[in-house]
């Protein structure tokens, strides 16, 4: 029997729907089309990039650069699936040092949306245009002699409106596209990156000649002047970078970017390494902060394992894990080392111990535009703890009279270690975390606010300027409203700028940019969360939080009885809004069956 012949259940897919079925594995969103268009650019030896977006993606994706590009008959030919000039054998395959070589990303990207190639190779006197429409090429033509390459991807998804139907908001996906080109840029310093966005330019990161110049381009806001640096070589691998002061680490986790032969990945391996790494350096709940940079040489790792190369498969999982937790570890170690030593130093010449926090000092305005008269306060405010008097001083919450105490009597005993409020409630002993503590009762309190619709702000003196990574800035434009009902006012002061012009009445005198980032990491959950109460407890408990007395602060005794009778009025909650315990409570009977009175 003739079997080629023969009537069967499989066919043959058309060609134009195999493109298709190939695009979704590699062309997941609009970020991914701006991902591999800066790959082949990187790999044309470009020194200068433009990506141009319009609405988050779906509008155009133009991506400009200078690099070698195309003679006519390859810019035709890189359009055809698997045609490659990155590889040439099999061999090659296990030793890739390109960002691309498959031959997949311009097919793919034709495949499901309408493309025009504009380019030109080095040293050719005219250029070449190309236009496909779903993969197929429908016009050739000449092209002025501008060096480079220039690609336009219009109508994205134009044939699969399933793939379309479910993309987020334009706000969404251009905040993924500018994390992609954020990544680039940090991959390579040298080289010149420029972002706009409907006509407006985001950012232009010039090019610089270290990695820690361009970390500090695109992430000054969350290292600053806290990045550690990181630089181990070692048996043929090589890890360099920044890591966060774990004493500025925070919940939330950006940035987080790991780059294997400046390829940006996910790896669960290193991932683990970082935070085995940290260790008891990093208190709980609270996230490492890092931009590493992890050089392999090839044939010890595979690039080939993932559709879109976001992940990658190391030949010796366990010597890189060593490599990054040890890395880690010492990196630390120094940085303790450093710090003891400087506090050393700053007590002998003082006479003094340094406090292990200090909170800047803010002046704020009333509604009335007056600075408010500190003896009108029914409580004393917060003031720097450079000076001896602010070691007595107590977190201000504006002109609001603290609730009414309960009936319980409070007898502050003192304070242990700069964090824990020795005092008798009743007839117990407790032993009160301060932070946690005050973290709830300013927490409780701005949720009946929220309740009430009673939130209050107080504008600042002079307002907090506020620098922030695109994708971030991008998530907190979207949701300015939202905090402003908070009482957090907040207004744009550029691409990625913002001025904070007034906070909640009885926050006193946040870290403001801790702050932000904190809040951000809630409003990057909300797009999930469908209940109104469930979106604003995070927030209110960030706020609660930044805002909360912290460990090291010294406390008198009239503020440690008036704090815990704060607590016990607000029902002797024994969490924090984040679920950290309060305190730690002994009865009177408890006592006495220690010391053998029962």
């Amino acid at each position: 029997m003739d079997i080629v012949s023969s009537v069967g259940k499989i066919q043959v897919l058309p060609s134009d729907v195999i493109g298709r079925i190939a695009a979704g594995e590699v062309v997941e969103r609009p970020a991914a089309v701006v991902k591999e268009l800066l790959e082949n650019s990187l790999d044309a030896g470009s020194r200068a990039i433009t990506v141009d977006i319009k609405d988050g993606g779906l509008g155009l994706i133009r991506v400009s650069d200078d690099g070698e590009g195309m003679s006519r008959r390859d810019a035709a030919l890189a359009f055809e699936r698997h045609a490659t000039s990155k590889l040439q054998s099999d061999e090659q395959l296990g030793a890739v040092r390109t960002m691309g070589f498959r031959g997949e990303a311009l097919p793919s990207i034709a495949a499901v949306s309408k493309v025009r190639l504009t380019t030109v190779a080095r040293h050719d006197q005219v250029g070449t245009q190309l236009w496909l429409t779903g993969g197929t090429i429908t016009r050739v033509e000449d092209a002025a002699a501008i060096p480079g390459t220039t690609i336009e991807v219009s109508e994205l998804f134009f044939n699969t409106p399933a793939r379309r139907k479910f993309l987020k908001s334009t706000t969404t996906e251009f905040s993924h596209i500018s994390h992609v080109v954020q990544q680039a840029a940090l991959a390579w310093p040298q080289v010149y990156m420029r972002l706009v966005h409907n006509g407006y330019e985001v950012f232009a990161l010039p090019a610089v000649s270290s990695p820690r110049d361009r970390v500090l381009q695109v992430y000054r806001a969350a290292f600053g002047e806290r990045a550690l640096a990181v630089d181990v070589e070692r048996d043929g691998l090589s890890l360099k970078g920044f890591i966060i002061d774990p004493v500025r680490a925070r919940a939330g986790r950006t940035p987080q970017e790991l780059f294997v032969n400046r390829r940006p990945i996910k790896n669960s391996t290193v991932q683990h390494a970082v935070i085995d790494g940290y260790s008891s350096f990093l208190a709980k709940g609270h996230a490492p902060l890092f931009v590493l940079f992890l050089d392999v040489e090839p044939h010890r790792v595979d690039v080939n394992v993932h559709p879109t190369k976001r992940e990658v498969r190391f030949a010796d999982t366990e010597q890189i894990h060593q490599l990054v937790r040890s890395a880690v570890r010492q990196t630390l170690g120094r940085a303790q080392v450093q710090a003891s030593m400087a506090g050393a130093v700053h007590a002998e010449v003082t006479g003094a111990i340094p406090p292990s926090h200090s909170f800047p000092e803010r002046e704020r305005m009333s509604s009335a535009g007056v600075l408010p008269d500190p003896m009108a306060r029914s409580k004393p405010s917060v003031t720097p703890l450079d000076s001896a008097e602010s070691q007595t001083s107590f977190v201000g919450e504006g002109a609001a009279a603290y609730a009414s105490p309960a009936s319980t009597d409070v007898f502050a005993l003192g304070q242990m270690n700069r964090t824990y409020l020795i005092a008798q409630v009743g007839d117990e002993l407790q032993v009160v975390d301060q932070h946690t503590a005050h973290e709830r009762v300013l927490f409780e309190r701005l949720w009946r606010a929220w309740q009430g619709k009673t939130v209050t702000s107080q504008p600042l003196l002079l307002p907090e300027p506020l620098e922030l990574p695109v994708q971030q800035a991008v998530i907190l434009h979207r949701h300015l409203p939202e905090l402003e009902r908070l009482g957090l006012l907040i207004e744009p002061f550029g691409p990625s700028s913002f001025l904070i012009r007034s906070l909640p009445i009885m926050l006193g005198h946040p870290d403001l940019s801790a702050l932000v980032q904190d809040l951000i990491d809630d409003l990057e959950q909300w797009d999930s969360i469908s209940s109104l109460e469930t979106k604003v407890k995070p927030i209110l408990a960030s706020l609660a939080c930044h805002s909360a007395v912290r460990a090291g602060r010294a406390m008198a005794l009239p503020e440690i009885a008036q704090l815990v009778q704060d607590w016990v009025a607000e029902g002797l909650i024994m969490t924090c809004p984040h679920g950290r315990r309060v305190a730690f409570r002994l009865s009177g009977d408890e006592l006495g069956r220690l010391f053998d009175r029962a």
